[in-house]
Formats: C-alpha cells, sequence, structure tokens
C-alpha cells in the first residue's frame, strides 16, 4: 500500500484516500492563496524578481511535501524553474507531474472586482490571477503528495515551469539539458479544463497558432485630404479592406486550404457560452458548425492590433503607411508552416488599389496536437476521474495553444502524455477575474491521487 495511506495491514492502497485528500485541503487552499500573492508575470520585466520569489516559494512546498531532491533550475536568460523528485519503489514507474508557476498580466487591475493579487473567495470560487492559471495545477500536484504524506504509490518527479504564458521560448533547452531528471512513463500536464465543474475532462487535441504583421503604403508621406481625396486612397482604408476579406459573410475564416475538424462532442449551451464570453447583448456569434467544432476543430483568425495615428491625434491627411498584427488558430491536422504561407498570400492577394503590401510572418509557430487516447495511463485516469467525480470523463479539444505538449512528446516518445486541469468555462483564464472553483479542485485533487494510485497496477 502507499506508505501514508490507510492502516497499517489493511492491503487495499486506496484505503481512506479520500480521506487523505481531504485532510490536505485546507493547507493546499491556504498555499495556493500565497502562491496567488506573488505576482510572478514573467513577461513583465519589471516582475522578474517575483517570479524568481514564486520558484523558491514552489520550491519550498516541495520539501515540505517530502521532496528528497529538490532544485531550481533555469536555461540561460530563461525562467525560474523547480524539478522535485521523489523515487518510485521497486518496479513501480515514474510519473512526471508538470504546471507552471508564472502568470499573465492582469489586463488592468482597476478592472478586477477584487484586487487580482489578493486571493478573494466568493460564491465557492476562489478569485485572484494565477488562482486557475495554473497555480491550481501547482497545488494539485502538492496536495496529491501531502495526502500520501511525501510517499508516492510511484515514482514522481514534479516540474514546475516558470515561463509557459511567454510561450516557453527556453523549455527545448530545459528538457534537453535535465532530460535525465525528467525521464518518465507517464507525464501528466495540469493545465487545462473541464466542461462544466462536474464533469472531468482529458485534453485530447489543441490547435496551433500563428500570426504575421502585413503593412500597406499608399505614399510617400501624408497629404491633405481635400487637396489629394477622391482620387487617392488612404493606406488605413487599404487596410481595413484587407483585413475584412479574412471572413466571409458568416464570420467564417476565408483562407483557403486550411484544415476544418469534426468534433462528436455535444454542443455547448449557447446562453452560457455568451455569457462566460461576456458577449454583449444583440453581438451575432460567427462560423459554422457546432461550437465545439467553432472553438476547438476549426481555424480562427483575429487582428490582434493596428498602428495607425490615434483618434485623439488624427488630423484631415491621408495616411500613408498601416500595418496590423494578425494572428489564426489552426484546427488539428494541420501544418504550421503551410498555414502561415497560406495567410500571407491571402493578405498580398486582397490588398485593394494596387498598394504596396508587405507581410512578415511571426517568429512563433505552435504546431497543432493530437494526442493518442488509447493505452493503460488513459484507462487509469478514466477510471480515476469517473470515481473522483462521479461522473465519466469526457475527452473533448480545446481552443487555446499549448506548444510546450509537443515538445513533451517528441523529447519523451515513449511516455504516455495525459492532459488535466481544474478550469473551467467560468474561471476567465487570461481575463478580468479570473477565478476556481473550489469543490472541482478538490476533485481535481482525489483524482489525480486516484491516478497515481491506478498507476501501479
Amino acid at each position: 500500500m502507499p506508505p501514508g495511506v490507510g492502516s497499517p495491514g489493511v492491503s487495499d492502497p486506496r484505503e481512506n484516500l479520500a480521506a487523505a485528500v481531504t485532510a490536505a485541503l485546507p493547507s493546499a487552499r491556504a498555499d495556493l492563496e500565497r502562491l496567488v500573492r506573488i505576482p510572478s508575470i514573467w513577461a513583465d520585466p519589471a516582475h522578474a524578481d517575483d517570479t524568481h520569489r514564486s520558484a523558491a516559494a514552489v520550491a519550498e512546498l516541495a520539501r515540505g511535501a517530502g521532496a528528497p531532491s529538490v532544485r531550481i533550475v533555469a536555461a540561460e536568460g530563461g525562467a525560474p524553474a523547480v524539478i522535485a523528485h521523489w523515487p518510485p519503489p521497486p518496479g513501480q514507474p515514474t510519473v512526471l507531474l508538470y504546471a507552471h508557476h508564472d502568470v499573465q498580466p492582469t489586463g488592468g487591475d482597476e478592472h478586477w472586482t477584487s484586487p487580482p493579487f489578493e486571493p478573494t473567495e466568493r460564491d465557492g470560487r476562489l478569485y485572484g490571477r494565477g488562482a486557475a492559471d495554473d497555480k491550481a495545477g501547482v497545488m494539485t500536484h502538492l496536495a496529491v503528495l501531502r495526502a500520501y504524506h511525501g510517499t508516492p504509490p510511484v515514482g514522481v518527479t514534479l516540474f514546475i515551469e516558470g515561463e509557459e504564458e511567454s510561450g516557453s521560448p527556453t523549455l527545448t533547452t530545459l528538457l534537453a539539458e535535465h532530460r535525465d531528471l525528467l525521464t518518465a512513463d507517464v507525464i501528466v500536464i495540469a493545465d487545462a479544463a473541464n466542461p462544466a465543474v462536474d464533469v472531468p475532462a482529458l485534453t485530447t487535441s489543441l490547435r496551433g497558432l500563428v500570426d504575421c504583421t502585413v503593412e500597406v503604403a499608399m505614399l510617400e508621406r501624408p497629404v491633405h485630404s481635400g487637396v489629394y481625396g477622391g482620387p487617392i486612397g488612404d493606406a488605413l482604408t487599404a487596410l481595413c479592406t484587407t483585413l475584412g476579406s479574412l471572413h466571409d459573410a458568416k464570420g467564417g475564416v476565408a483562407v483557403p486550404g486550411l484544415v476544418h475538424g469534426h468534433s462528436d462532442a455535444p454542443d455547448m449551451d449557447e446562453a452560457t457560452f455568451r455569457s462566460d464570453a461576456g458577449l454583449l447583448d444583440g453581438v451575432e456569434l460567427i462560423g459554422t458548425g457546432t461550437l465545439p467544432e467553432r472553438t476547438c476543430h476549426a481555424p480562427a483568425v483575429a487582428v490582434l492590433g493596428i498602428d495607425a495615428p490615434r483618434v485623439a491625434e488624427a488630423s484631415n491627411v491621408l495616411v500613408p503607411r498601416a500595418r496590423a498584427m494578425v494572428s489564426m488558430r489552426l484546427a488539428p491536422g494541420e501544418d504550421a508552416v503551410s498555414a502561415q504561407r497560406a495567410l500571407a498570400a491571402h493578405l498580398e492577394s486582397h490588398v485593394p488599389w494596387g498598394a504596396r503590401v508587405t507581410v512578415t510572418p511571426g517568429p512563433g509557430i505552435a504546431e497543432p496536437f493530437s494526442l493518442d487516447s488509447s493505452g493503460a495511463a488513459y484507462d487509469a485516469a478514466r477510471r480515476a476521474f469517473a470515481e473522483a467525480f462521479g461522473t465519466a470523463a469526457v475527452e473533448m479539444g480545446i481552443g487555446g495553444s499549448i506548444p510546450f505538449i509537443a515538445e513533451f512528446a517528441r523529447t519523451f516518445p515513449g511516455a504516455s502524455v495525459l492532459v488535466t486541469g481544474v478550469g473551467d468555462p467560468a474561471s476567465r483564464w487570461h481575463g478580468i477575474d479570473e477565478s476556481l472553483h473550489l469543490e472541482m479542485f478538490g476533485k481535481g485533487v482525489l483524482a489525480e491521487a486516484l491516478l497515481l494510485a491506478e498507476l501501479t497496477r
């Protein structure tokens, strides 16, 4: 039996595991709040010290959970990550538990109902930046290890990254430099979400991501709109016309040749979806197909920013140049490089009036990814999640892009990769008033604890 769980002489390794998890939750909640109070925004250089402080706090918690080996590592120029290890009992597998301790910027503290780095409970949810994404993932792993009193029934390597919200730019280097420490039979990535607070999910597909900058030039310099307007157009209007070509009349992506997938997942409730997104009354949804298909299995394109005169600074001149950043999500099965080329070709061919156009591909490319959900590890996860939540786990895609999952799969091709999480549609990851549903958090901890027990089979 796993040491620290159950009573001496009891052979069932799951005896009293639920009670042990329940006992571990109050301290896990308190330490989650402690982590949320640290503004570990690695993407903002002003918070570099906070991110180092966050890594130190995670390392301290890992030691407190009984890890005999804990180290803070970083690639050159990269954020601090924590690697802790609990060796496996004889004959048992090793499980890598991943999460990240860095967080997104707040989007403006003044927009939050309560301060983003002061965890606050309202209606059974804990509000704060990182409360769900992904310090809840960090504390899920640590709560499980506490429930086992630091002696889990399998080997465990805890890997807590510090720059996921910046695109994990040095993760490849970290995996190469510490490959021996991180090698595992099963990898559990706690950085996804469930479709509802009472329905667990195993994420089996993710969309990819490419972007580019498009610049339109019409004139050598600004000229008077009264003197030249009419026969001569302006670059900003030309750019808007170009950007308007990215969608068809129904709002679907009009870039030709892209992969569009299908989903057997049940459709979402539209009213709930609209409410979770904060869509204004009367604003229509765009695209076609079920909501799971549109959010997880089809491309999506968005204009993220435009460089042009500010309204307050505008004058009656024709704008000579304007540019925009265009981002495109890719369906599973797409080739990211080919899709980026197709986006550039579409923009170049839809610039009106002979305007000059320059399309510059963005440096970051995230390939879409699909996971094989067959095998013993997935069977173990289905049993564990069904027992913890009282309902069967569903397999689902997510519309976001997590490039590092493909990196784990390439680096450790023999490992089974499970993508789990304790977010839900109301968690507002990356948004204002991010939150964690506390009851679901407890079920998620129990599910992962049961999973470790199941993996001993």
